[in-house]
């Protein structure tokens, strides 16, 4: 890429800022400069552009169509070098940093509780997660490692097993009594809580617990976990979820087991990385410890995978 079509951070920061507060004036301030230097810096950039990106209008400035267009596609430059600089600057004070990324639900209940541990036997690592729903290539992609929901399939990493997801039915204990579940097949004709992306979940339970129910398909649809959960929390259905993830609720009493029928996922959860990545200190500690915590949270010894 040519950078002399490319302009002056500065001169397009100011653009941005009196832009999004339609005001030299204000730009000024929250940029702790002159009225007058932001006027010449956007001034500096229309003439370097060609083209007028403000009207001036007596006291105001409104953007141009081509202001508009511009400020569109520059915000998001400027919001991948704001989020580059500060991941690089999280590495400042600590000898090893570790770039991980997880699923939201995995990460909220089960990663998350845990991580004083990793942090109390590895004081100066540093930790970034965030969030990745889909396999990434780890060549273009900023992390060291993901945490991974389904076959032990990655290209160009290892995946190494974590434990099995086993699906309970559960609910509020307010809805279990107010409709009288006693038996699988009382969960016929209930309101019934459907997660969009398993959609067969019900019917495979149903099959599981030999009961024929032609409205398994049935029901209110929740995109995530963590919504379906506090809508059966909340008495409005009964939910397919992960044991893990319910584990805090079903010990507090918000919700309830129904039935000790549960779905043993084929698929399960896996720890990727890149081969190379294990030469870091901070990537072969956390592997360790990870493989080490997920051995320990497995109750169920039928779900647990094959070592």
């Amino acid at each position: 890429m040519k950078r002399a079509f490319v302009p002056p951070a500065d001169a397009l920061i100011a653009f941005e800022c009196a832009a999004r507060h339609s005001s030299f004036t204000r730009a000024a301030e929250e940029l702790h400069l002159t009225q007058g230097a932001i006027s010449k810096q956007v001034r500096h950039l229309e003439d370097r552009l060609g083209v007028e990106l403000f009207r001036r209008i007596r006291q105001r400035i409104v953007l141009t169509d081509a202001g508009r267009l511009y400020l569109h596609d520059i915000r998001g430059a400027l919001d991948s070098l704001t989020t580059a600089t500060r991941q690089v600057m999280s590495y400042a004070g600590s000898e090893d940093v570790l770039n991980l990324a997880v699923l939201p639900t995995f990460g909220t209940r089960w990663l998350a509780p845990r991580l004083a541990e990793f942090q109390r036997r590895h004081p100066s690592a540093g930790l970034n997660m965030s969030v990745r729903l889909q396999p990434f290539d780890f060549e273009t992609e900023p992390f060291d490692g993901a945490i991974h929901h389904g076959d032990p399939v990655w290209a160009g990493a290892i995946a190494e097993p974590l434990f099995a997801e086993e699906v309970i039915p559960v609910s509020s204990r307010v809805y279990r009594d107010r409709h009288g579940i006693r038996t699988p097949a009382d969960l016929v004709n209930v309101p019934r809580l459907q997660l969009s992306t398993r959609p067969l979940a019900w019917r495979q339970w149903f099959d599981l617990a030999g009961v024929e129910a032609d409205t398994a398909f049935q029901g209110a649809r929740f995109e995530q976990f963590v919504m379906i959960s506090e809508a059966a929390i909340h008495h409005a259905g009964a939910a397919l979820v992960p044991k893990f993830f319910v584990e805090s609720e079903l010990a507090s009493g918000r919700l309830v087991r129904l039935f000790d029928i549960s779905l043993a996922q084929q698929t399960a959860y896996y720890f990727v990385y890149p081969e190379n990545r294990t030469l870091r200190p901070v990537v072969a500690n956390f592997r360790s410890w990870l493989l080490e915590e997920a051995r320990n949270a497995r109750i169920d010894r039928e779900a647990m995978l094959p070592e």
